[in-house]
């Protein structure tokens, strides 16, 4: 019997064989059959994605950066998994150019390199020459690993689903959406057509900035399966022996790289999102070259105000103003504890009190941040996970380069000029006009809601839900409530009765059973009248201990 419950029909060999990793790790609670949560150690979750493969080996890097999803053992564990897979032979690669391009190798290049510069899951990178005498580098995808990726994708959606129905954090945290956020972006990845896009879309973004090198792309040369680019060369971030022999002031290189980074997100809202060190290269004449554009992000209008807000009550202390900011960026999927969130938050920005806006640390703090919205079970949503780690890896790049290099002071000028530009009156005329264009849509919809409502009362459909904190004070003030009018009705039951009895008898004076009756209502409505004025102006009863 396979550890998955035999023969489900949902699961083929390789969702078996993946099922049975999970449980010999201690994560078959995930599927249902066994274990807890507390049996998993963060060295038993690495170890089981880097078994099931590479496309849950990329998983495990993309989670290793949702300091909201996990604690910090687990990423620091998932952060070791590397995409380490041995080369396939050049004969392959040839083989693949060739039926992707319709030329064999040696008329389409007048020389190939047959070591790979880089070997990934994905594809195999090499160095070649084309006929002009230019250098380029060729990206080949590997065989069979679209169908690959595309069947790993069906069983983690599987995986998830049923995590979904066994593990209360898997909805917790949208482990469904992340998943389906996980598997958009990675299939974007397989097509080399859609990075050849990329890289001409940011050299149109910055086609009046000198300072950055985007390398040009053959489309010749390139098809869904290859892609050919200029080779970029020069010094990396980490050699800082080289960069100094070549004379490049490296706080310069910093505040360069971080505003291009920053003019990606700010002004042209799709940016590189994988600026880690490798992917930069200094040249001796002081431009940046910028590789790797197979993971893309975009951000809009309303992201970059709702950082922008962020980071002002961050950089002002504000711990009221950040709730706020965070509860606008959408990570609220439930209740929240303000009071609580508020009070970790005035604790959190306590830390940095000391600290001018030059010397906050953006990495230390976006993970103070995550860890604030981890604790009280909020989840960023993947836009802002991804736009965040970019940021950090932005900044991690620049204090490679200057130790001293903060990119809080770089990102505050933008975030002051879209904090103007919400203010303007002409930004305050678009919302007033939207709000105008929305009220009128609801005036239009209202009158079918109030029939359908009205409807549904007819047939008995309305339902009411009450929460019932605190029911005994509750019940205890209705009670009082009733009491009180109880006796209203009494007194004025006597009162009317006295006047009817008095316009139909008309006694002439206070003799015999007449004035005696008169008298003893007129006692009983006084009394009650007391007893009535005192027990609404008497204190409430405290409740018992």
């Amino acid at each position: 019997m396979s550890p998955t419950g035999g023969n489900s029909p949902w699961i083929p060999p390789r969702a078996r064989h993946i099922a049975a990793v999970l449980a010999r790790h201690g994560m078959g609670f995930i599927t249902g059959h066994g274990g807890g949560v507390e049996d998993t150690r963060p060295a038993h979750v690495r170890a089981a994605l880097q078994e099931m493969g590479a496309t849950f080996v990329k998983l495990g890097q993309v989670l290793s950066t949702r300091g909201d999803i996990l604690p910090p053992d687990y990423r620091a564990e998932l952060a070791r998994l590397q995409d380490d897979v041995a080369p396939i032979a050049v004969e392959q690669v040839q083989a693949r150019i060739a039926e992707s391009l319709g030329h064999p190798v040696h008329e389409l290049f007048a020389s190939f390199d047959p070591v790979p510069l880089a070997a990934a899951s994905i594809g195999q990178v090499h160095g070649a020459v084309l006929h002009d005498g230019r250098a380029v580098v060729v990206k080949v995808r590997r065989p069979g690993v679209v169908e690959q990726v595309k069947s790993d994708l069906d069983t983690m959606r599987h995986l998830a689903a049923l995590a979904h129905r066994h593990w209360n954090d898997a909805v917790r945290f949208d482990l469904v959406a992340i998943v389906d956020e996980f598997a958009n972006g990675l299939l974007s990845e397989l097509d080399y057509l859609a990075e050849a896009r990329n890289i001409e879309r940011i050299a149109a973004n910055f086609a009046g900035e000198p300072r950055l090198h985007v390398p040009w792309v053959d489309w010749t040369r390139t098809a869904p399966m290859v892609l050919t680019m200029e080779r970029i060369v020069g010094i990396k971030p980490l050699d800082a022996r080289a960069l100094d022999a070549a004379h490049l002031d490296r706080h310069d290189l910093a505040v360069t790289a971080s505003r291009m980074i920053l003019k990606m997100v700010f002004e042209d809202g799709f940016y590189h999102a994988d600026p880690h060190p490798g992917n930069f290269f200094f040249e001796p004449d002081g431009r940046i070259g910028l590789i790797d554009y197979g993971l893309m992000g975009t951000v809009d209008d309303p992201t970059r105000e709702e950082l922008a807000g962020l980071l002002l009550a961050v950089s002002s202390r504000d711990p009221a103003r950040l709730v706020d900011a965070l509860l606008d960026l959408g990570v609220a999927h439930g209740r929240v504890d303000r009071g609580a969130l508020t009070r970790d938050a005035e604790r959190m920005l306590r830390k940095y009190a000391s600290l001018t806006l030059a010397e906050l640390p953006l990495g230390p703090l976006v993970d103070d941040c995550v860890t604030l919205v981890r604790e009280h079970g909020l989840v960023l949503p993947s836009r802002l996970a991804l736009l965040l780690k970019t940021a950090v890896m932005a900044e991690g790049v620049g204090e490679e380069l200057d130790p001293s290099f903060r990119l809080p002071v770089l990102i505050q000028p933008y975030a002051r000029r879209i904090m103007r530009r919400l203010a303007s009156p002409r930004r305050v005329l678009q919302r007033l006009q939207r709000a105008g264009l929305d009220a009128a849509g609801l005036a239009g919809d209202l009158p079918r809601y109030v029939r359908r409502f009205l409807r549904d009362g007819e047939r008995g459909a309305w339902q009411v839900g009450i929460r019932l904190d605190d029911v005994d004070p509750l019940m205890t003030r209705l009670e009082r409530l009733a009491n009180r009018v109880v006796l209203g009705v009494l007194a004025a039951a006597f009162i009317v009765g006295l006047a009817v009895m008095l316009a139909a008898v008309r006694p002439s004076g206070f003799e015999g059973w007449t004035s005696r009756m008169v008298a003893t209502g007129f006692v009983l409505v006084c009394g009650l009248g007391a007893y009535l004025a005192w027990s609404i102006v008497r204190p409430a009863p405290r409740p018992r201990s």
